[in-house]
This record gives structure tokens, sequence and C-alpha cells, in this order.
């Protein structure tokens, strides 16, 4: 019951929430060469601990369903990055004043901000072949963000997020 409830919860995330996805790859790459994969040692994502052990397990889930394995001597590394900005505000109301004259005119604009600005988080997933390749897929991922929302409401838009990214992985060729 428990899981069916994250479902539907996930996909009325995914359904609202806006996450836009550009993909690039080398496309040269044989991507049936790649069945193992691991991260970085180092891997500094951008984001508090929870929210990295999330993705982390998100990706591993989510790449796992498509047959790829985590190992020690992986085909593959991955890197993530990620960054939060702040939409500047659009929406305004505008009040305005004037008068005019034969040769006499004038004017007065003001804008109001309405609503609060949003957050987003960009998300930028590399996957690496140090045996020669090098990077050869990366996908940029951008969607609103709450750094106030729970933990599983967290968990079930970075799990959207994943979702949406891999969707794309391995690209048809």
């Amino acid at each position: 019951m428990k899981s069916l409830k994250i479902l539907l919860f996930s996909l009325l995330i995914v359904s609202c929430a806006s996450i836009r996805v550009n993909y690039d790859y080398d496309k040269t790459t044989v991507f049936d060469n790649y069945k193992t994969y691991n991260y970085y040692s180092d891997l500094q994502t951008g984001m508090n601990e929870f929210d990295t052990k999330r993705l982390l397990a998100a990706i591993d889930t989510n790449l796992q369903s498509k047959g790829f394995s985590l190992s020690e001597t992986p085909d593959f590394f991955i890197n993530i990055q990620s960054s939060e900005y702040q939409n500047t505000q659009r929406n305004t109301v505008g009040l305005g004043v004037g008068g005019g004259g034969r040769n006499v005119g004038g004017g007065l604009s003001l804008g109001i901000p309405i609503g609060q600005s949003n957050i987003n988080r960009q998300i930028m997933i590399d996957f690496i072949d140090e045996n020669g390749k090098g990077l050869f897929w990366q996908a940029v991922s951008e969607s609103s963000f709450n750094p106030n929302a729970s933990p599983e409401k967290r968990e079930a838009s970075l799990k959207a997020v994943v979702d949406k990214v891999l969707l794309q992985y391995p690209p048809k060729q």
C-alpha cells in the first residue's frame, strides 16, 4: 500500500512539475559496450548528504532495472553536479497615471511583484569512460525545488528527475 502511495505521488509530481532535460552524447559511442558503472569516489554533487543519497539510490534503481550493475571495476563512471538558482520575478501589476495636452504629456508607472520567486535546481549527470572515450553521455535537468519540502517529497522529486533523465539512456542510434 505504501509503495502504491509513493507511485501515485511520483506520478502527481511528474505531471505537475515541469522537468526539462537536455541530452548530449558522442554519436560514435557503442552504448552496448557499457554494462557496469560506479560513481567517482570524490563525488561532490553540490547537494546535502541526504539528497545525494536519495539521488544515487534513484540512479541505482533506474540503471539496474535497465540491466546495468554497480561494479568496482566499471565500464564507466558517473559524475554529478548540481546548482540552485532563483528565477527572476516576472509577474507584476502595473499602475499608471498620465495626462496629455497639445504639447504637454506625462506618465508614471509602477510595477508591484506578485507572489514569490521560484527556486530551481539544475542537475548535470555525466557518464565518463576513463579507458579512452572520456565523456560520452550527458544530461542536464532543470526543475523546481522546494528546500523546505519533506523528505518523502524530496525523494519523490529526485526520483522523478532521474526517471526523466534516464528515460533517453541509452540513446537510440
